[in-house]
């Protein structure tokens, strides 16, 4: 049997060190096999638990990625927000959200998120609002915060927070994402990044800074 099956279902487990276990283990084999090629096999040897007790969490494949896929962007964010100083100057904020929204989008689990979202929007249209809820739209809400705290500041004169953020983030995918997307390229290196963020950073500046 393969994880993309559903097996009749026991009622749900309650969540504990081995809800834990698994989602580890899926997170692991998803990253380094992807979505296609996990295998329940390999998730519950990874995991350390049976298939049995795997299926008495997650019904399907599905399920189990946009799981793993919602904690991974709430990680990343959190992450992002830990690390980076909101205080600090414009020129510096914009530098280190861009190099980390870049960075995790042309990851490998980043690519496989917005590829999975896209290919099943139709049929699962709940599955790509997870995503954007936990990740890009918390990125979206602080980042206009810190906009407004900048512009109270003198640092930065915005008319429309959200609209910046978005700008931004759109200004941050430019060249590289497209590429990758198509296939064009099949990676990107920390220059490319620093390349395409620095030159975001600056377009910025010049229509918002002061």
């Amino acid at each position: 049997m393969t994880l993309t099956q559903t097996p009749s279902q026991d009622p749900v487990a309650p969540r504990g060190r081995k809800y834990d276990q698994v989602l580890e283990g899926a997170r692991t084999v998803f990253m380094a096999d992807g979505f296609e090629v996990a295998s329940v096999d390999e998730i519950a040897r990874v995991a350390e638990v049976s298939k049995a007790t795997l299926y008495k969490y997650f019904a399907d494949k599905r399920e189990l990625f946009t799981q793993v896929a919602t904690l991974e962007c709430q990680r990343q964010a959190g992450s992002a927000l830990d690390k980076i100083d909101l205080c600090a100057p414009p020129r510096d904020v914009l530098g280190q959200t861009g190099r980390h929204f870049l960075g995790f989008i042309t990851s490998r689990f980043g690519q496989q998120i917005f590829r999975i979202c896209l290919a099943e929007s139709d049929r699962f249209p709940e599955l790509g609002r997870s995503f954007y809820e936990s990740g890009p739209a918390v990125m979206r809400a602080e980042m206009a915060a810190y906009f407004a705290q900048a512009c109270a500041r003198g640092e930065l004169v915005i008319d429309d927070y959200v609209m910046a953020a978005d700008q931004f983030g759109e200004l941050c995918k430019a060249d590289l994402w497209m590429r990758l997307m198509f296939g064009v390229i099949k990676e990107v290196t920390p220059q490319d990044i620093d390349r395409v963020v620095d030159n975001a950073v600056e377009t910025f500046l010049a229509r918002y800074g002061t």
